[in-house]
């Protein structure tokens, strides 16, 4: 669902999702900030294939904080460019404001430093413009169902000591949220941009066991094919001994820290053969973008020699 967003009406602004509520629709708000006229329709009719999606819009930073004050979106989808729209002072902005809005950044050629900046200061993930239309949608839901299950449901209360979890878990994408949903009721008084990150790349790095450790699926067949890239993990998921390998997540906690690490069964990699996924020619792909995350917004990243173990660390800051 698409509509126009009236600055100079608050009351039509208000009212517009007071229609949506009693409608009884389930929607979920994206606010899509592009001062391009000709890529911001072009967006909005990849997103509005979405029923359950309702897209306001928004040209400069301005229009977008003033949205962002009036009816808190449940997402930002932001392209990059100055001088109209400065994705990093958005993000900057936005955090400062609200600091549990997701925010996606539209990734382009010449904009790599302002995408790592950006996504330093708090934005959730990216999606590459040259991919846009086999990318965004699934970026978008993967990004939504992690908030979800980031979302601050626990007490206030600070852990006296670190606490330890363990768990052990089949090849299945289904099993992640849960997890995670579960290890965020023990976590302390992070900020909202904080949990959201750390949930983002415990997703990332238990796909990449998943899918990339257990099942060797290489990632690159993503940038290719989608529809390819499902059906190798679906085979892989019924033969032996693909099928019959775990993932092992062991994380550790407490009001200042989190450490999680997280191993596969897989035949493992060489990790200095690893190209600096932060570097620019990999922003621009979609099979890169998981270490990409987890790099950007975890203070310690490591590898064991064998490749098949990855070990997180993030410190609290605020």
């Amino acid at each position: 669902m698409i509509s126009d967003l009236d600055h100079s009406n608050d009351a039509h602004f208000q009212s517009c999702f007071v229609d949506l509520f009693f409608n009884g629709l389930v929607v979920q708000r994206i606010l899509l900030i592009e001062n391009n006229a000709k890529d911001r329709d072009w967006i909005a009719t990849l997103l509005d294939i979405q029923p359950e999606w309702h897209l306001e819009f928004a040209e400069t930073h301005q229009q977008a904080f003033d949205w962002v004050q009036l009816a808190l979106p449940d997402m930002i989808v932001t392209a990059l460019q100055p001088p109209y729209v400065d994705g990093v002072e958005i993000v900057k902005e936005v955090r400062r404001r609200q600091a549990r809005i997701p925010i996606v950044l539209i990734t382009a050629q010449g904009c790599e430093k302002m995408a790592v900046e950006a996504l330093k200061l708090g934005a959730t993930s990216f999606s590459p413009r040259a991919r846009l239309e086999q990318d965004l949608v699934q970026t978008i839901r993967h990004v939504f169902d992690v908030s979800q299950h980031m979302a601050y449901t626990h007490d206030t209360s600070k852990l006296p000591a670190p606490q330890q979890a363990a768990f052990v878990l089949e090849n299945d994408l289904n099993l992640i949220g849960p997890l995670i949903e579960h290890l965020q009721n023990n976590l302390p008084s992070w900020s909202e941009s904080d949990r959201l990150q750390i949930g983002m790349a415990m997703d990332e790095a238990l796909l990449n066991a998943m899918h990339h450790g257990n099942l060797e699926v290489d990632s690159s067949l993503r940038d290719e094919d989608y529809d390819r890239y499902y059906k190798a993990v679906r085979e892989r998921n019924c033969q032996p001994p693909f099928c019959d390998r775990r993932v092992r997540l062991e994380a550790e906690f407490s009001d200042q820290h989190i450490c999680v690490q997280i191993s596969d069964e897989g035949p493992g990699f060489d990790p200095q053969s690893i190209p600096d996924p932060r570097s620019q020619e990999n922003l621009h792909k979609v099979s890169g973008r998981g270490l990409f995350l987890i790099r950007s917004f975890m203070d310690h990243v490591t590898h064991n020699r064998n490749g098949n173990q990855i070990t997180m660390t993030k410190l609290r800051r605020n």
